[in-house]
């Protein structure tokens, strides 16, 4: 015979006994068939409970990815936020820059039309954009305003007139 085969044989002999020990020993434990249905019973029951542990221990790993997803994108946002309030506060400096400085060349425009003559003056303010005129009549000195507005046709100064008299706030 050959000696590995021999030894291969006697390897299935030890386990198979140590197989059969055990059963022994297992029924030995045992008093009844209900209690090793009992038995049997709480080893599914434990192997249930780690799965269900093993899964809730799988979500828990999953919700806390998404959470800090979640609270990697809230960040994101906020810097975001902020980048636009900042963007917003330069936005409002430049343009309260060129309102101040159309005020001022709205200003300087006036008093340029009030050292024209009162009939020139009409006649360049009646072409200008209504605002604009009315915004120039209110930077000239009343005196001025009322000798041009004399000259403008009866329509326009009523008109410009309006338009001086409801100025909005932009």
């Amino acid at each position: 015979m050959n000696p590995k085969h021999f030894l291969f044989g006697m390897a299935v002999a030890i386990v198979l006994s140590q197989h059969v020990q055990a059963a022994e020993v297992d029924q030995e434990n045992f008093g009844s068939v209900e209690e090793r249905r009992i038995e049997n019973s709480i080893i599914e029951e434990r192997a249930n409970i780690r799965k269900e542990q093993e899964n809730i221990a799988l979500r828990e790993k999953e919700l806390k990815t998404l959470e800090d997803s979640v609270d990697n994108k809230l960040a994101e946002m906020d810097k975001k936020l902020e980048e636009l309030r900042q963007q917003q506060k330069k936005i409002e400096a430049l343009l309260a820059v060129k309102t101040e400085e159309e005020k001022k060349r709205t200003q300087e425009l006036a008093k340029i039309y009030e050292k024209m003559s009162p009939d020139k003056a009409a006649t360049s303010l009646s072409g200008l954009d209504q605002k604009l005129a009315a915004d120039l009549l209110a930077s000239m000195k009343v005196k001025a305003a009322a000798k041009i507005l004399d000259q403008i046709s009866k329509q326009k100064a009523t008109e410009l007139s309006t338009t001086f008299s409801t100025l909005q706030l932009e």
